[in-house]
């Protein structure tokens, strides 16, 4: 049991770690390469839908497991320490005072994936329908 609890600590740290960056991408002080670097990880973290489904066997929590924390990682070494001590901290009084919410956020995912969804079905009807 003792590992189960060490890993959704580690967890809920990255999820702090991921708010943190969030901000920091807000941040005038974080370089501009930084900010696309980190906003497309934590798009990809907080994204309800993965890179590779979960359902597929082993590789399905690769992301989750490998791919989300080397990003965390390589984001938080491109933000300045000083923009990133601050956001950690305005992360941490955060969800003292509760979990945050970005509906704009949310709304800006779900037409990307709408987006894609509807790409996938031009292509896939050009492919097999016009060929009919």
């Amino acid at each position: 049991m003792p590992l189960l609890v060490e890993l959704k600590q580690r967890a809920r740290h990255l999820k702090a770690e991921t708010f943190a960056l969030y901000l920091a991408a807000r941040d005038p002080r974080t370089p501009w390469y930084a900010k696309l670097i980190v906003a497309g990880i934590v798009a990809y973290a907080f994204s309800p839908i993965d890179l590779i489904p979960d359902f597929v066997p082993v590789l399905g929590y690769l992301d989750d497991l490998v791919l989300i924390p080397i990003g965390i990682a390589l984001a938080i070494k491109l933000v300045p320490p000083q923009v990133f001590a601050e956001c950690r901290t305005r992360a941490q009084q955060t969800r003292q005072n509760g979990k945050p919410v970005s509906w704009v956020a949310a709304a800006v995912i779900v037409v990307i994936w709408l987006v894609l969804a509807v790409l996938c079905i031009a292509w896939a009807y050009e492919a097999f329908m016009v060929q009919s």
